[in-house]
């Protein structure tokens, strides 16, 4: 018997990643549903070989589904997300609404799966589990081979960042104006505060009082929440004309002594970790490499002698897929495999 699962904001970029994660891994559902607004009511989408009309989120009835992918954003979570939950179906969110909420696991199956015991056995939870950040989600996946070996103490991240993290219309905006400008047209500035084509923003999401991004912000919390609330960790995040793909430059001191050597071995047998790093003219990755790939590829692995055990790496990762709809139906299969989570009758 399998499961009945709902993907909740289907027309998106990460729904439509979604489903075609859930096809590509034989995921154990005997149904999908698409939901979205009344907005997108009947639109076709792909769930593998068929083809799937979508249908109205607030016409659902979710007592009879068990699992609610949930990428619609942060508005509709938060009030959809308990009401879904309050019917005994799981919600698995994928937007920033819950992440930093207490009740609400935030999870990385590679690094903190073990929390989902703990979650599940309690009878009161509130049956929503919360995807990280794009940008936290491949970084974690590297730090934690590194710092269960040697304690990271600080991490110093500068993210490149595709397009595609914000949405389909920032997509087409990159697209436009690179057409624009070829053609010598009008380069109309939309989505993003500056022109993005042949361009790089030092921004992403809105500025705090301390100078800081939000999406700074959230990777510096989302980190401790995920990993280890004693690292110290800042960052830039960058946006870069690039479609699909975000890449990190990352400095990291540890307590303990390691070497570029031990961490490369460390990482190559990493769950979700892929290691490509020849120091030859291109003998590393890039974010065309990785676009619809699952692993986070590390490169450019070498000590830091400015600190006294400091190391640093070049990390890429497929930001719809690992960043977001993957990372959600590796949760998925991560209850089903610890036997926490059964199909409803």
């Amino acid at each position: 018997m399998g499961f009945k699962v709902a993907v909740v904001g289907a027309t998106g970029n990460v729904g439509r990643e979604m489903l075609s994660i859930l096809a590509e891994r034989a995921f154990p559902v005997d149904e999908v549903i698409a939901l979205a607004s009344s907005r997108s009511l009947g639109t076709e989408v792909s769930f593998g070989d068929k083809v799937l009309k979508v249908q109205n989120l607030e016409h659902h009835d979710f007592s009879k589904t068990d699992i609610c992918l949930m990428s619609a954003g942060s508005e509709v979570s938060k009030v959809w997300s308990p009401k879904i939950g309050a019917m005994g179906c799981l919600v698995i969110d994928n937007s920033s609404c819950w992440r930093y909420d207490e009740r609400v696991p935030l999870i990385v199956p590679e690094v903190n799966a073990d929390v989902l015991n703990r979650f599940m056995a309690d009878p009161n939870r509130l049956n929503i589990i919360a995807n990280p950040n794009c940008s936290t989600a491949q970084l974690v996946v590297a730090l934690k081979p590194l710092h269960d070996r040697a304690t990271i103490k600080r991490v110093v991240v500068s993210t490149y960042q595709s397009v595609s993290g914000a949405g389909k219309d920032a997509m087409d905006e990159l697209f436009n104006q690179s057409r624009a400008i070829f053609s010598a047209t009008e380069v109309k500035v939309e989505k993003f505060p500056k022109r993005i084509a042949f361009n790089v923003i030092p921004q992403i999401d809105v500025f705090l009082d301390d100078g800081y991004t939000k999406e700074e912000w959230k990777m510096v919390v989302e980190t401790k929440k995920i990993l280890d609330t004693k690292i110290k960790l800042t960052a830039t995040c960058v946006r870069v004309p690039v479609f699909i793909a975000h890449s990190e430059a990352v400095n990291i001191e540890f307590e303990n002594p390691i070497t570029a050597d031990e961490a490369r071995n460390l990482l190559r047998s990493a769950p979700g970790c892929l290691v490509i790093d020849k120091r030859e003219p291109g003998g590393y990755i890039t974010p065309h490499d990785a676009a619809g790939e699952d692993a986070t590829y590390i490169s450019r692995i070498r000590e830091d002698s400015t600190v006294e055990h400091g190391l640093a790496f070049w990390c890429v990762s497929d930001n719809l897929r690992k960043g977001a709809a993957l990372n959600a139906i590796q949760i998925a299969e991560s209850l089903i495999n610890r036997k926490l989570l059964k199909p409803r009758a």
